[in-house]
């Protein structure tokens, strides 16, 4: 799963790894991006890239409720393409989720160890995500959620689940196919190569979404 992450990267470095031309408004670093709160997100709309914020936990657009979007932070990706949920959003609305690392927590025994995770050689990446709109009343809300997978080879040892890291050059196939079948943003998905990652020890700090400093990602000495 993916369930907290950073993004420290210089808004200037965003701009120039996805190739984005218009500033970011309103753009602020976190240490410790939890669900609830507005992403960074990366979207086309036909003619353009376009990068805005998104409330992380998608609310579908049928949904009575918005407090579903708290279940719905991550989709798998095996069965999103089945899913009521993630079908229209599998074919319509792909997005990109702009991250520098994410955190997940290695169960050893009683304890839990927190561990900061990084792709080898890329200072920015972005996780494959949904995104829906949801309106009732007055209300309108723009949310998105992060596909995952299977874990890797590295990951294994750390969790079962994992984040789908977009390899370099399949960010943009991601989000500017246009409408696909939900089973073609499968297959695509299914096909794309492994991001080399690294990790490291951190200590609890992180546990708690209201710390978002640098102790977040401090290594354990």
């Amino acid at each position: 799963m993916c369930g907290r992450y950073t993004l420290l990267a210089d808004e200037l470095a965003i701009l120039r790894e996805f190739d984005i031309d218009e500033p970011i408004a309103d753009y602020q670093p976190s240490y410790n991006v939890a669900p609830g709160q507005n992403v960074l997100a990366i979207i086309h709309d036909g003619k353009q890239k376009r990068a805005g914020y998104l409330r992380w936990g998608l609310v579908p657009s049928w949904a009575d409720d918005e407090k579903i979007g708290y279940k719905m932070i991550n989709a798998r990706s095996e069965t999103a393409h089945k899913k009521p949920s993630f079908r229209r959003p599998m074919s319509r609305k792909r997005c990109l989720i702009v991250a520098d690392s994410f955190y997940e927590w290695k169960g050893d025994g009683k304890e839990k160890q927190p561990k900061r995770i990084q792709a080898v050689d890329r200072e920015v990446f972005a996780f494959a995500g949904l995104w829906d709109k949801w309106e009732r009343d007055d209300k309108k809300l723009f949310t998105c959620t992060i596909l995952t997978k299977g874990a890797n080879g590295f990951m294994q040892d750390i969790h079962h689940r994992m984040p789908i890291i977009l390899p370099r050059g399949m960010q943009d196939a991601w989000i500017e196919t246009g409408v696909q079948t939900p089973e073609e943003a499968h297959h695509f998905l299914e096909s794309l190569n492994t991001v080399d990652l690294k990790a490291y020890n951190i200590g609890t700090y992180v546990n708690s979404a209201k710390n978002n400093d640098e102790g977040c990602i401090a290594p354990l000495a």
